[in-house]
């Protein structure tokens, strides 16, 4: 009989230590008697972070502090080799191939000292090292504890555009690759250990698929490989109805659509990567959510229609790193395609609009972007109409940069009186809405409110639905009460 296949990605902090990465190896020893399994691991946490830091003091020119971290790299990974890794052979060949990685990002480094300049490419390779050592390490776990296992970069399977730090998979060629290189593994009864987070171009380049992309690997391997199950191991129960930092009770939920985890990771909730449900679309293939120090929770299922007859709301999320800009006022009145004006120059900058609100006569706008690139749109829709208003004495491009989104997720939102149940509770409770967006999908109600009112607005919105409970019948929501951990995994 066929053997299911299921793709098990890891996050950094499943791989943290020692001690993880033995949880870790048990967890795929467990699924490797009644399953094909392929693993993609991520760096151990917290090293990509300190990689790309590590790209940045090397232009800087800070290469005491760079030649710093790459010993304490060294020392950290050595620590889990020689804990886990019993056999003299074996632990000698792993930090063989070690020591060959941390001398390629220390080289990679030093020329970017040298010229002084931190390059797309440098800056991917250099940060794509905390898989690379991520890999062999969990794949030398297995084979010691009698799990054949191979670890395998993915810029052998996965083949992207070059667009560097952000590529996009070419799902034709990547399942190609990975007909020809993994299936004959796994016919061996070998569990393949594939490095997260990076791939290459049809000329061989290293790339990344931008920071969580892990998550996306893990899905690009399992449409091209038309796997039974895909499963994110990270270190929550699941998605959660809320952030469980600001919403006390927020509760995980055992089912939910593949169009509202989507909705969920694009306004903030760290569990998933936002691209990650992009390569299952077409293959419809269930997605996991599970823990990893506690796999005995049966975790968030991620599904193409969610859970039968499932409507109302089944999450909230937040983004309070982001800033308001307003176009409007009396000299806007006549002023031809403020609209269209607005978003090519919004492009131009390319700053991502998280949300818009205009009034019907366009003349007013308001659009919400990161505050990374809030004071440059701001002065590029300046520019713009400088012109149209030089006589003006009032301003009418302004800035805001003390308001966050919340964004409540769900199905049939439009015609089920949740937006009025919405609004009505903030009334109550004196949270002042600001702008308003609700998603022609009828899944993403989105507002604006002060930062300070974030917190208020999820634990109003979050109660009066009674997202806490261990069932909602009125909105058809299953959740557990299980999870008090946020998400803490990178890369």
């Amino acid at each position: 009989m066929r053997r299911p296949l299921r793709v098990m990605k890891f996050g950094g902090t499943s791989v943290g230590d020692a001690a993880c990465v033995a949880k870790v190896v048990e967890i795929i020893r467990t699924a490797s008697r009644e399953s094909d399994v392929v693993v993609v691991v991520s760096a151990m946490s917290g090293v990509t972070n300190k990689l790309i830091d590590a790209g940045t003091k090397s232009e800087a020119g800070d290469g005491a502090s760079v030649e710093l971290f790459f010993k304490g790299l060294r020392e950290r990974h050595d620590v889990v080799v020689n804990t886990l890794i019993h056999s003299a052979a074996q632990r000698s060949r792993l930090s063989r191939k070690m020591a060959v990685l941390l001398q390629e990002g220390e080289r990679l480094c030093q020329g970017t000292t040298l010229l002084r300049e931190l390059t797309p490419r440098a800056r991917d390779s250099i940060s794509s090292l905390g898989e690379r050592l991520s890999a062999p390490l969990v794949a030398a776990a297995l084979t010691e504890c009698g799990v054949a296992s191979q670890a395998i970069e993915a810029t052998e399977l996965i083949q992207t555009d070059s667009c560097h730090g952000a590529a996009d998979p070419c799902m034709d060629v990547t399942r190609e690759r990975c007909d020809a290189h993994l299936r004959p593994l796994l016919r061996k009864g070998l569990v393949p250990v594939v490095t997260g987070f990076i791939g290459a171009t049809a000329g061989g380049v290293l790339t990344t698929l931008g920071r969580g992309g892990s998550d996306y690997s893990a899905t690009i391997l399992g449409a091209a490989l038309d796997a039974d199950e895909i499963l994110i191991w990270t270190d929550v129960d699941g998605m959660l109805t809320a952030d469980p930092r600001l919403v006390p009770g927020a509760c995980t939920i055992a089912e939910i659509s593949y169009r509202e985890a989507a909705e969920l990771a694009h306004f903030g909730a760290k569990v998933l990567h936002p691209k990650t449900l992009r390569a299952l679309i077409h293959c419809g293939i269930p997605l996991w959510i599970r823990n990893t120090f506690a796999p005995e929770q049966s975790g968030t299922k991620i599904t193409p229609a969610g859970p039968p007859n499932g409507r109302g709301i089944r999450g909230l999320t937040c983004i309070s790193d982001v800033a308001m800009i307003t176009v409007g006022g009396p000299g806007i009145v006549g002023v031809p395609d403020v609209l269209g004006r607005t978003f090519a120059t919004t492009a131009a900058v390319r700053a991502n609009v998280l949300l818009i609100s205009q009034s019907s006569s366009q003349n007013d706008i308001c659009l919400v972007v990161s505050s990374s690139v809030a004071k440059s749109t701001v002065e590029a829709l300046r520019r713009e109409f400088a012109h149209d208003l030089a006589h003006e004495k009032v301003e009418h491009v302004t800035l805001d940069p003390t308001v966050a989104i919340v964004t409540v997720v769900g199905r049939n939102m439009r015609g089920s009186g949740i937006v009025g149940r919405t609004f009505g509770a903030l009334g109550r409770s004196g949270v002042n809405v600001i702008a308003i967006a609700l998603g022609s999908s009828e899944c993403n109600l989105s507002f604006v409110v002060s930062r300070e009112d974030m917190k208020d607005a999820l634990v109003t919105t979050h109660r009066e639905f009674q997202l806490g409970c261990t069932e909602y019948t009125g909105a058809n929501v299953t959740v557990s009460c299980d999870s008090d951990t946020p998400n803490a995994d990178n890369a």
